[in-house]
C-alpha cells in the first residue's frame, strides 16, 4: 500500500496541470492514467490541438513547465480575426492591444502532455502510474484505490481529471446536466495556399462555425469545423478533394485554396456540466466536470483554470491548517468554478444560437454587434481580458 496526499486520475492536460501546480507545495502526488501518458509524436502534426492563453503560459513559465515544451512544435499567435459569412460583420484582435508578445499558443495536445510529464518526472514528490483503477474504497479519512497492476494507493484527496466519461465522477455519483448541440466537430490539418500569418481565424457559417488555427508550419492550419449533424455527415462522405473544396468555400478563401492532409476525425458536440463537483475526499475538474462548445476554443483553458484554482485552494487550506479533503472547505472552490463554467456554457450556447442560420434579423444583429465591438476599443479590451483570464 502506497500512501499519497493527492491522487489525480487522468494524465491529460488538466490532470498534469494540477500536478505541476502542486509541485509548489510539499504534498505528495500520484497521477494515475489508464495507459501510457507520453508517446513519441510523428513529424506530421497531431490532429488534436489546444489554444493556451497567454496568462496560463505565464503561469507554466513560472512553475518551469513551458521550458519542456519544444518551441518548434508550438505556434504563438499574435492576431485573431472573426467574421460572419455572407455578412458585413467582422472583428479583429491584436496582441499589441494587450501589451503582450502574443495572444496565446496553439500546441498539439500530445506535445503539451509530453512536456508536462517531462517536467513532472523531475519532481520527486510526483509519482506517475500507468494503470487502470479496478476498485475505489472510500473511507472517512482516506480513499483506497486498487489498480489492475496489483498496486494499491491510499490518498487523502481523490481528484477526477479523467475526461467527459469520468470514472471518478461516476464512482462519486455526481449528477450531470446534458444538452446535445446537434452538431459534429470535424477536425483535420489543412495545407494553406497562403501563410496563416500567425493569425487565428474563425468564420461563422449558417450551419456552424469554422476555426482555422495556425500551427508551427506557416502553411498548415488545424481546423475545427462544427457543423449541424446532417450537413457534417454529408461532408464526411466526400473524398478529400471535394471536402477541401467545400472547406475553401466555407472559409471565404481567406487563406487561398485549402487541402486536407491526413485523416479527418469527428466527434459529437454535447454540453455537460456536473451539478456536484465535490464531496468529502473527492473532487472533479476539467472535462470530468464540464464540456462546452469549441467555438471559442476555451475548453482547455477552462480546465487548466480549474486545476490552478484547485491547487491554490489546497495550498491555502494546507498553509492555514485546514483539511483540504473536506467538502466544507472545498465548497468555495466548487462555487467559483461552477459559476465560471456555467457562464462560459451560457455564452457559448448564446453565440451558437445567434450565429446559426440565415435569418436576416439575426444576421443584422450579429453583424452590427461585431462591427460596433470592433470599433469600441474599450469593449474589445474587456473581451480580451475576459478571454485571457480563463
Amino acid at each position: 500500500m502506497q500512501k499519497v496526499d493527492i491522487a489525480i486520475v487522468g494524465g491529460g492536460i488538466v490532470g498534469l496541470s494540477l500536478a505541476s501546480a502542486l509541485t509548489q507545495t510539499e504534498l505528495s502526488v500520484a497521477v494515475i492514467n489508464d495507459g501510457n501518458i507520453t508517446r513519441t509524436v510523428a513529424e506530421q502534426m497531431e490532429l488534436r490541438v489546444s489554444a493556451i492563453n497567454q496568462s496560463h503560459i505565464d503561469a507554466f513559465n513560472t512553475v518551469g513547465v513551458w521550458q519542456h515544451v519544444p518551441a518548434d512544435r508550438r505556434c504563438e499567435f499574435t492576431r485573431m480575426h472573426v467574421w460572419d459569412k455572407d455578412s458585413f460583420g467582422e472583428i479583429s484582435f491584436d496582441c499589441n492591444d494587450t501589451h503582450r508578445p502574443a495572444l496565446g499558443s496553439i500546441i498539439e495536445n500530445q506535445v503539451f502532455i509530453n512536456g508536462l510529464a517531462e517536467y513532472l518526472q523531475t519532481q520527486s514528490q510526483v509519482h506517475i502510474v500507468n494503470a487502470k483503477i479496478s476498485k475505489v474504497l472510500a473511507g472517512q479519512q482516506e480513499t483506497m484505490l486498487m489498480l489492475d497492476n496489483d498496486e494499491d494507493f491510499a490518498c487523502k484527496l481523490l481528484v477526477g481529471a479523467d475526461g467527459a466519461n469520468s470514472f471518478v465522477r461516476k464512482q462519486c455519483q455526481f449528477p450531470m446536466t446534458f444538452h446535445d448541440y446537434g452538431q459534429l466537430a470535424l477536425v483535420a490539418n489543412v495545407r494553406t495556399q497562403q501563410s496563416h500569418g500567425f493569425t487565428a481565424r474563425q468564420v461563422f457559417t449558417p450551419t456552424g462555425p469554422l476555426a482555422l488555427l495556425p500551427t508551427f508550419d506557416e502553411h498548415v492550419c488545424s481546423i475545427v469545423w462544427s457543423q449541424d449533424t446532417e450537413n457534417a455527415e454529408q461532408l464526411l462522405q466526400l473524398n478529400k478533394a471535394d471536402f477541401s473544396n467545400q472547406l475553401t468555400a466555407a472559409s471565404d478563401s481567406a487563406l487561398g485554396l485549402l487541402q486536407v492532409e491526413g485523416d479527418i476525425a469527428h466527434f459529437p458536440l454535447i454540453m455537460q456540466c456536473a451539478r456536484t463537483w465535490a464531496r468529502d475526499g473527492a473532487v472533479i475538474i476539467g472535462d470530468a466536470a464540464h464540456t462546452i462548445h469549441p467555438l471559442a476554443g476555451q475548453g482547455a483553458n477552462l480546465g487548466i483554470e480549474d486545476a490552478f484554482s484547485l491547487a491554490k485552494t489546497i495550498e491555502t487550506l494546507q498553509r492555514t491548517g485546514k483539511d483540504y479533503s473536506r467538502l466544507r472547505y472545498l465548497r468555495p472552490f466548487e462555487r467559483e468554478r461552477k459559476t465560471q463554467a456555467t457562464k462560459m456554457i451560457a455564452a457559448m450556447s448564446g453565440f451558437q444560437s445567434l450565429f446559426s442560420g440565415n435569418d436576416p434579423i439575426k444576421k443584422f444583429i450579429r453583424g452590427t454587434g461585431l462591427v460596433m465591438t470592433d470599433r469600441l476599443s474599450f469593449i474589445k479590451q474587456q473581451w480580451m481580458a475576459e478571454a485571457s483570464s480563463f
